[in-house]
């Protein structure tokens, strides 16, 4: 009983925390990370001193020790105020979790600590959102090292995180499909090209990295050698998959409050109406939230299976980011449309969630990809085919 209270009272004290890092730091600071494309440091180092970067670390090396569900509601109160910010401490999070299972205690004592950001280096300019077909190298040399050999197509908070949960082949060739590394950040051979001017997500600073000789120390390794696609499939992807869907929830739901405001305040010189009297216009409004809240429900209910073992668990997992992301699309779409010119302008930040909206469908696994695991696995198939194992 005292553990359950203690956990409740910690789970109140960060949601309280978090809400005056939104308040001072991130809400104030969006409309300049999007126009600047502007990777958010500001909102990164309040998150990290407020102690919300090691909210999924264990308290075994000073986290806060918080499952799934603590952390989704992170991402999607993150994610209603500033998506780029969301991004990035969304793939934090999911690359925390494989350095929590296998990582060094000194770098898992340091995220717990909010001293260290990570991320996930996996999709390749050879295989593209493909992330568990790597192309890049490992080779084993004489000093105990390896080195490490790509070109990384897309890496949040590229040049800005400690350290990257870096995919490749593995060291024998027929141990398995890939193996995962841990790099830090100021490993030589290491480099960042170019600068990041994308539609959306415009200061998540998601930029190609390159390895040309990179050495790390066999240690650097974590789990087994070709081991790195079990890891990712059952480490990695349900953090990422769940923690999208709940980026995904925070843009939709801030859309369609977005949406409501504005036509309760707005009314017609002409006719002293406001927006809202008009019935067809509340129609919508109302499927906009309805389809906010079955995203809500299923990525609950997501949540639920993880936590008790349900047999569908896995299912959830692979359909709730498909779900999100044709829901968080349509949402900020509709929300555009029924506020009509003003949702065009800065002001209301609709045009900003129209368009961080985007990136969802697109992120690997795509929507597409999803929607033929979910039918893989509804019929019986492997998730993946021997050939991409």
């Amino acid at each position: 009983m005292t553990a359950s209270v203690d956990n409740a009272q910690t789970a109140t004290d960060s949601t309280d925390t978090l809400g005056t890092v939104i308040d001072d730091v991130i809400r104030p600071q969006a409309p300049i990370v999007d126009r600047d494309g502007a990777f958010p440091r500001p909102g990164v180092d309040a998150l990290a001193a407020a102690g919300l970067l090691g909210l999924a670390s264990s308290p075994e090396v000073g986290g806060a020790g918080h499952g799934m569900r603590a952390v989704a509601e992170v991402i999607e109160r993150l994610a209603a105020e500033c998506g780029s910010t969301a991004m990035v401490v969304l793939m934090h999070y999911a690359a925390t979790a494989v350095i929590e299972a296998h990582g060094p205690r000194d770098v898992r004592a340091a995220i717990a600590a909010g001293d260290h950001l990570t991320t996930l280096a996996f999709s390749e300019y050879g295989s593209r959102s493909h992330f568990w077909s790597p192309t890049g190298t490992a080779t084993a040399a004489d000093d105990d090292t390896v080195r490490l050999d790509a070109r990384k197509s897309w890496v949040t908070a590229a040049g800005e995180a400690n350290s990257y949960v870096w995919s490749s082949l593995p060291l024998t060739p027929d141990a398995g499909p890939m193996t995962l590394w841990l790099v830090p950040s100021d490993s030589a051979g290491l480099s960042v090209a170019g600068d990041f001017d994308g539609l959306g997500l415009r200061g998540n600073g998601s930029r190609p990295m390159t390895a040309d000789g990179l050495r790390v120390p066999s240690t650097a390794r974590m789990a087994a050698d070709g081991a790195g696609l079990d890891t990712a499939l059952g480490a990695v992807l349900p953090w990422f998959l769940v923690l999208n869907a709940a980026f995904c929830l925070g843009l939709a739901d801030s859309a369609v409050a977005e949406a409501g405001r504005h036509l309760t305040r707005t009314t017609l010189a002409h006719t002293g109406a406001a927006l809202r009297d008009a019935p067809v216009t509340r129609r919508d409004l109302a499927r906009l939230m309805i389809r906010t809240d079955a995203l809500r429900a299923f990525l609950r209910d997501t949540l639920t299976a993880l936590e008790t073992g349900r047999d569908d668990a896995m299912l959830r997992v692979l359909q709730v980011k498909a779900l999100a992301g044709e829901t968080v699309a349509d949402v900020t779409d509709g929300a555009l449309q029924l506020c009509g010119g003003s949702a065009f302008r800065k002001e209301l930040g609709l045009e900003r969630r129209f368009r961080d909206a985007r990136a969802a469908r697109v992120m690997a696994p795509t929507t597409d990809a999803l929607h033929d695991f979910v039918g893989r696995v509804a019929t019986g198939l492997p998730l993946l085919d021997e050939a991409n194992r």
